[in-house]
């Protein structure tokens, strides 16, 4: 297994800095185009809730990304200083009365884009895997 880890401050700009991050790993991995996508939408999605639900935007605050690396799969760790949030019950971003409403549909994309989603600490800490073929 091999591990990359970054912090960023928590600033809405620095999604940059992640994307960088996943287009450094996709070379260094051999990453290839099939998840390469769902991997940049997951992962950015998971960081900006990270950002701004979970630190509120607050620059003094960081948000820690690992990467993992194993033969058959790789996981991403999102991690902020927030106190977390009620994953197991979100509203349905899909479902008609919840079509016009904010919330959930970063999960929502997470869940349906990557091979396992898991949460810890509350949901502040999120792990994102995706498998390799």
């Amino acid at each position: 297994m091999k591990s990359i880890k970054i912090s960023i401050p928590s600033l809405i700009e620095n999604i940059t800095i992640v994307e960088s991050f996943i287009d450094n790993a996709k070379e260094k991995f051999q990453i290839n185009d099939d998840i390469y996508g769902n991997i940049m939408i997951s992962v950015t999605e998971c960081v900006n809730n990270a950002i701004i639900h979970g630190n509120k935007s607050n620059k003094n605050s960081m948000v820690k990304l690992e990467l993992l690396f194993f033969d058959n799969q790789i996981k991403f760790i999102v991690e902020d200083e927030g106190n977390g949030f009620d994953y197991q019950h979100l509203n349905d971003p899909t479902a008609m009365e919840n079509l016009e409403k904010a919330g959930g549909r970063g999960v929502f994309i997470m869940r349906h884009l990557s091979d396992e989603v898991a949460f810890d600490n509350d949901g502040s800490k999120i792990t994102l895997t995706f498998y390799m073929n």
